[in-house]
Order: structure tokens, then C-alpha cells, then sequence
């Protein structure tokens, strides 16, 4: 029996294994835990704020045979869809913009397959709060009544406002904006709205307040930043009126007048009083508490003052007269009251204008002389100017303008009331000048004030001037320029100045004068200003082209004033052009130009300009160009060589003789002419041949040649001489001791 089992032991190990190959084991997801973005979204969520098209979770799971997995998701019917995944990957992404106070949390199947075994699990994604809700008022914007007498510290209402959104982003605070702070409080919690305390409400100052309260937040994040929210309402306080006020007059202050042709009985004034308490006011009664001396009534119904006796009886010219308004109730009771001043003026009738009056009566014309410019501030003393108006109190008051040329003159005093001594007064003494007035016409006006007439009176004042020595002469220009060519004869004319004196006679009289470094070689008219030069006086250009001196204008007292002039000599072309040397020896070096140079000594162009030619070349004349502005003496530009000169001569000697002219281009020109001799020599030699060729002018220069090659050659000798006797002193010195004994071991041969 035990042979039989142990020999089915392998078929049995093949059925069991047949039958595992031939099963299909479902796929699975990773559960990872709460934490994890990686598994099956057990105990996932999510903020509301998340951005659409964020990846906020990846699928994972597993397949037992280690096949390739798919992914799915799919939502209930009718459930908005909020999520898509990827099938390979498991990403899932968020495609709508969830919103926590509409839905709090997110249904899912979620499915995994291998292709023959799915596998679906239902997960919920709950959604967390970001801070994106305002608190909302649930009472307000509201309108509540306020009696006026209500007790401060007193609550009047309860504003009420709900945030949806969770934690401290759903808390909410009550405040006041500003402007409502001093007179209401708000209870930042509650939300409960008082009269501040220590404060009343007033309907005569304000009827309707127009409270903002401010609901915020607790804050709370949203897309990863700190936000707080808030809303506004507003709450209209309609405050109803209390009788609390006494009656009030409207259009204070009071003022009535009386006149001379009043009769008994006339309207002075009316006065108008209201009950304070405007909301629901009662009649008011005027009654005189004093002041009206008998003289004036007045209606208790209407406020209206009126005249009770003739004027021409009154002895006094104002009346202070208080009047009261008393509040009637509607039991005709006497309440509250209120008192005001009526100031009532007795006038006089304007039936005289204002009137001038010099030293013997009225006058309306005066005359003053005086010299000019005289200080400012000074009293016109022969002016002696009363101005008067026979009327009483307002009807006596006017105004004093002076009117004329300019601002030189002042009148005080400017307002008058009845009569006044008249003071004229300079203002700008500059402006009193007689140069531009001989004389001075002004008006005096006296002008009522307050008069409906506005009777005025007119006085003519003439100011003649006298003139004094105010002004020093002026020259024309503050300087001159003339010029003169060089070599005019001594007592040329040479300018012109002018100066004038505004001041009449002897101070307008002119006399002239110069001075200064440059004043020796000229003299001046001394009535007519016009400026010569010295008898004697030689102008050279080329000494000197320039001048310049003052001239001084000067009137009768010393007063005087300046000019400068100045002068230039003009150069004329007196001087030819000069070489150095009329014979000058040059050596050109074929292919470099050589330079010739001669002065003019005048002193300006073209008189000093010089153009350069030459004029003859010997032994041929078509060889050489000159440079006509520099100078410079240059071969043509097809001789490179000395070949092709001694091909043009024909001869071995390489020498010139050259006849140059320097002109220039003054008017008329002048010119100068020079002999130059060229020696030519080839390129090549032209830093040692030319040299030594030019030593045969420059005994000079040889001998300092020569003692130079004297000097370098002892100095060598006695160089080499003395390295020479270190030499042989360094081999005869005595040898070291060890090299001593080495030789004496070497064998005698």
C-alpha cells in the first residue's frame, strides 16, 4: 500500500499544479493609509481652492499573475463629475472647481483590471474649507426710529451676520467704520449697536445717521495665503424729534432804522422766531423784555416793531432792545423761550455832499512848488486841505482817493466821518522827477460811503517841480570800437562819444576826459568828445595793434560816469617777406623733401602770408616741385633714383642751384627771392653718408667726432688691460693644501 501512494505522489503534484496555472486572481489596490497620495483614495481629501487641472491623486495596485493594470472612475448618475484619471498611470486630475459649501464631500468608484477580472471600490473625497465666503448680513441694510432723548449707552439694535465657510474663517467681528465711531459702539461679538456712552442724540443738529458696520472674518488660507474677508451694510437712524429746544430767531443779527420823516405808527422791523423742536413745533409770542423806552410795540403775533411817537421827540440815536419769543403749548401755557437784541439806529437824511476848504474858506483848487525827489514819507506842509460833511453818522462818512499820474502821492486819511484836516504824502520819490514832469495835476475825491445818494466833491492839486543835479551823463554805449590803419599821420580822427545830462543848465553840460594804460598816444575834444590821436603819436601794427582806455563824462558837480574804448590797429603790408640767408645749402635725400622758410613781419593776414615758387633751376629746370603753403622742395615723382638724374643731365654731379621767391598776399604784395644749392644723394646712404657729407660744413662737429672715438678707444685699452691682469693674478695664486700633497706623491721621472 505505501508503494502504491508514493508512486501517485508526482501526478499529484500535477494536477495541483495545472489546476493553479489554469486560475485567474482578481487585481488589487495598495491601501496605504490616510496620509498616502498613492493607493486607493481611502480617507482622501481635498481643499476647495484646489486649481482645476491639478494631479491630486495616483491609483496604485498590483495584479497576482503580474499583468498590466488599468484604472477607471466613474461617478453615481446625475453626480456632477469632478475628477478624470489616466488608465496607465492611475493619475487622477481635478476638473472642476469644487465648492465645500454647496457639497461637502465627493462620492467615487474607483476600479482596477487586468483585463479579465475588475475590481471596483466606492471611496468618498471630503472636501475642506478655504476662506472664499464673505460674511453675509442676515438684518441688514435697515432703517430703525431713535427718540432723540434715549439714554446713551442704550443699545438700539442687533446687527446679525453668518459666514459659511468653517474654524476661524467662519468666526465674524462687528466694527464701525470711522466717521460713525464718536457718537455709536458696537459690540465686536455680538454684534449689538449702543449710543456711545457719554454721548446724546440731537434731531436739531442731525435728523438721520447713515451707520456703516464692517463684518470680517477670522481669516483663514485660500491658494496658500493668509485672507481675511469682509462685508458692509449700512443702518439709517432716523432720530425723532423730542420737545426739548426753546424757540430760536432766524436771521440774526437784527438791525432797524428810523428816520427823520417817520410818523407814529410806521414798520421799523419785523422779527421771526420758530420753535426749536422742529418735528413738531407749537406758535411762538413776542413780547419787548426791555430797551424800547416807550418809543416802539411790537406784535405778539406777527414780530412786527413799529413807531409809537415822532421822531423829532427822540433824544437818543440807538436802541438796544431785547426781545423775547416764548413757546405756547396747546394749552396756551407759557414753556420755553428764547431772546434776541434788535439795535434800532435813529438816521439823519443826506442832504449835504462832502465839502473842501483851503485857509479861507471853501476851495477847490491848490497849488504847491517843490523840488523833485523828495524823501519818501515827507508831508506836503504847503498843502493846507480840510475836507468836511455837515450830515450826521453814516450820512457822514466817506472815502478820500487821490487820482493823478502814477502812485508818487498818498492822501490820508483814506475814510472820514464828518471832518478831517487832509495830509498828502509822498510815496515813490524815484517817480517825482523833473525830466519827465514839470509839473504834477492830481484829483481829490470825497465819496460817500453808505448813502444811496453818494454825494461826492472833487479838489485840483498842481505839484510844479524844480529841478536839481539828480542825474549823472550817460554815454550812448558802455564802450566804443574804432580802428585805424597803422602809420595815419599824428591828429587822426579816431571815434566819436557821446554822453547826455538830463538835468537842465549847468548840471546838463558835458565835458570829456581819458584815461588809462593806453591813453598816452590819444587825446579827446573835451566839448565834442571826438578822440584824435596824439600829434606826435606813430602807430605801428607791428608794435602794437591794440588800445583801450576809459573815457569820463563829466557835469558841472563832478557827477560823471564811464565808457571804455578800445582801438585797433589795422596792419598794412609794409614789410616784404625775408629767408634767413639769401644762399642756403641743403642735402636731399632721394625720396624725402627738404624745407625752406622765410618770415613776414607783418602783423596780420594775408599781409603775413607767404606763397613759395621757384622761380630758375639750374642745370635742369624739371626736376623739382615746391610745396607753395609749407615750403618743402620735393623731387618729381618719376625720380626714383640718381640714374635717372644723371640720365636727365648727363652728368655725374648730383648739385643744384635753386632760385626760390617767397611772396605775400597782402595788397600791394611784396617778394623776396633766395638761392638754394641741393646737393642729391642716394636713399640708401642717408643716415651716414649724408651725415658725414653735411660735416664738411661742420669743422665743429668733425673735431667732436674724433675726440669722441679718442676717448672710447683708451678707455677700451685700459678695459682689456685690466682683465687681462686679474686673469694672470688668479692663476698665480698659492694652491690648497690638499692639491700640495697630491702633486708631491706624483713619481720623479
Amino acid at each position: 500500500m505505501k508503494n502504491v501512494e508514493i508512486s501517485n505522489l508526482p501526478l499529484l503534484f500535477v494536477f495541483v499544479q495545472t489546476c493553479l496555472a489554469q486560475a485567474d486572481f482578481a487585481p488589487s489596490f495598495y491601501d496605504n493609509g490616510p496620509s498616502s497620495n498613492n493607493g486607493n483614495l481611502a480617507l482622501f481629501s481635498l481643499s476647495e481652492d484646489t486649481p482645476v487641472g491639478t494631479q491630486i491623486y495616483q491609483l496604485n495596485g498590483t495584479d497576482p499573475e503580474g499583468q498590466e493594470v488599468r484604472y477607471g472612475l466613474s461617478f453615481d448618475p446625475g453626480s456632477k463629475e469632478y475628477f478624470r484619471v489616466d488608465p496607465k498611470s492611475g493619475n487622477i486630475t481635478l476638473v472642476e472647481t469644487m465648492d465645500r459649501e454647496k457639497q461637502d464631500s465627493v462620492d467615487v468608484n474607483i476600479s482596477i483590471t487586468d483585463g479579465r477580472s475588475k475590481v471596483v471600490e466606492r471611496v468618498t473625497i471630503f472636501v475642506t474649507d478655504a476662506n472664499d465666503e464673505k460674511p453675509e448680513f442676515q438684518n441688514m441694510p435697515a432703517i430703525i426710529d431713535v427718540l432723540e432723548t434715549t439714554e446713551s449707552g442704550r443699545s438700539i439694535y442687533k446687527v446679525e451676520a453668518v459666514d459659511r465657510d468653517t474654524g476661524s474663517g467662519g468666526s465674524v467681528t462687528y466694527h464701525l467704520q470711522s466717521p460713525h465711531s464718536s457718537l455709536f459702539a458696537i459690540d465686536i461679538n455680538s454684534g449689538v449697536l449702543r449710543i456711545k456712552s457719554g454721548k446724546t442724540l440731537d434731531y436739531e443738529k442731525t435728523k438721520t445717521h447713515f451707520v456703516t458696520v464692517i463684518a470680517k472674518d477670522g481669516g483663514g488660507n485660500l491658494n496658500d495665503k493668509e485672507q481675511f474677508m469682509s462685508s458692509t451694510a449700512t443702518l439709517t437712524v432716523n432720530v425723532i424729534d423730542a420737545q426739548d429746544t426753546p424757540p430760536f430767531f432766524i436771521g440774526t443779527p437784527y438791525f432797524g432804522y428810523v428816520y427823520e420823516i417817520s410818523v407814529p405808527g410806521s414798520k421799523i422791523f419785523t422779527v421771526s422766531a420758530e420753535d426749536g423742536d422742529v418735528g413738531n413745533p407749537n406758535p411762538v409770542s413776542y413780547s419787548f423784555e426791555e430797551g424800547d423806552d416807550g418809543v416802539f410795540g411790537i406784535n405778539k403775533t406777527s414780530g412786527c416793531i413799529s413807531l409809537l411817537v415822532a421822531p423829532i421827540h427822540l433824544k437818543r440815536e440807538i436802541f438796544n432792545i431785547k426781545v423775547r419769543a416764548t413757546e405756547i403749548s396747546p394749552e396756551a401755557k407759557d414753556l420755553d423761550y428764547g431772546v434776541t437784541t434788535v439795535v434800532i439806529r435813529v438816521v439823519d437824511l443826506n442832504n449835504n455832499p462832502p465839502t473842501f476848504y483851503g485857509e479861507n474858506g471853501p476851495q477847490n483848487m491848490f497849488e504847491l512848488t517843490m523840488y523833485e525827489h523828495p524823501p519818501e514819507g515827507e508831508i506836503l506842509r504847503g498843502l493846507k486841505i480840510t475836507v468836511n460833511d455837515s450830515d450826521k453818522g453814516a450820512n457822514a462818512k466817506f472815502n478820500l482817493r487821490l487820482i493823478g499820474p502814477g502812485r508818487m502821492l498818498r492822501a490820508v486819511p483814506q475814510t472820514v466821518l464828518n471832518e478831517a484836516q487832509v495830509t498828502i504824502l509822498v510815496e515813490d520819490s524815484a517817480a517825482m522827477d523833473y525830466e519827465k514832469h514839470h509839473f504834477l495835476t492830481y484829483k481829490l475825491l470825497a465819496v460817500e460811503i453808505d448813502t444811496p445818494e453818494r454825494f461826492s466833491a472833487t479838489a485840483h492839486i498842481v505839484i510844479h517841480l524844480l529841478d536839481t543835479n539828480d542825474n549823472a551823463p550817460k554815454f550812448s554805449s558802455d564802450y566804443y570800437i574804432a580802428r585805424i590803419p597803422e602809420n595815419s599821420p599824428g591828429g587822426s580822427n579816431v571815434v566819436s562819444v557821446t554822453a547826455l545830462d538830463p538835468d537842465s543848465g549847468p548840471w546838463g553840460e558835458v565835458k570829456y576826459s581819458i584815461y588809462g594804460s593806453g591813453a598816452e598816444m590819444f587825446l579827446i575834444q573835451p566839448t565834442s568828445g571826438i578822440i584824435y590821436t596824439q600829434p606826435w603819436a606813430s602807430l605801428d601794427a607791428e608794435v602794437r595793434s591794440k588800445y583801450n582806455f576809459y573815457v569820463k563824462a563829466e557835469d558841472a558837480e563832478g557827477k560823471y560816469s564811464l565808457a571804455e574804448v578800445f582801438v585797433t590797429v589795422l596792419d598794412l603790408n609794409d614789410h616784404p617777406p625775408a629767408f634767413n640767408n639769401n644762399f642756403l645749402e641743403k642735402t636731399m635725400v632721394i625720396g624725402a623733401p627738404v624745407k625752406i622758410e622765410a618770415v613776414d613781419d607783418d602783423a596780420e593776414i594775408p599781409n603775413n602770408v607767404i606763397e613759395y615758387a621757384i622761380m630758375k633751376a639750374e642745370p635742369d629746370n624739371n626736376i623739382f616741385d615746391i610745396d607753395a603753403d609749407t615750403g618743402e622742395i620735393k623731387l618729381k615723382s618719376y625720380i626714383k633714383s640718381m640714374a635717372i638724374i644723371q640720365n636727365i643731365t648727363k652728368k655725374t654731379d648730383c648739385s643744384w642751384s635753386l632760385v626760390v621767391q617767397a611772396r605775400d598776399r597782402g595788397q600791394p604784395s611784396f617778394s623776396t627771392t633766395a638761392v638754394v644749392k641741393i646737393d642729391i644723394t642716394e636713399a640708401i646712404k642717408s643716415r651716414f653718408v649724408s651725415y658725414f657729407l653735411g660735416l664738411r660744413k661742420r669743422p665743429g662737429a668733425v673735431f667732436g667726432i674724433c675726440l669722441t672715438l679718442v676717448t672710447f678707444a683708451v678707455c677700451l685699452t685700459i678695459a682689456i688691460s685690466t682683465a687681462m691682469y686679474w686673469k694672470s693674478v688668479k692663476k698665480t695664486r698659492v694652491q690648497p693644501q690638499g692639491k700640495i700633497r697630491k702633486i708631491a706623491r706624483r713619481p720623479v721621472p
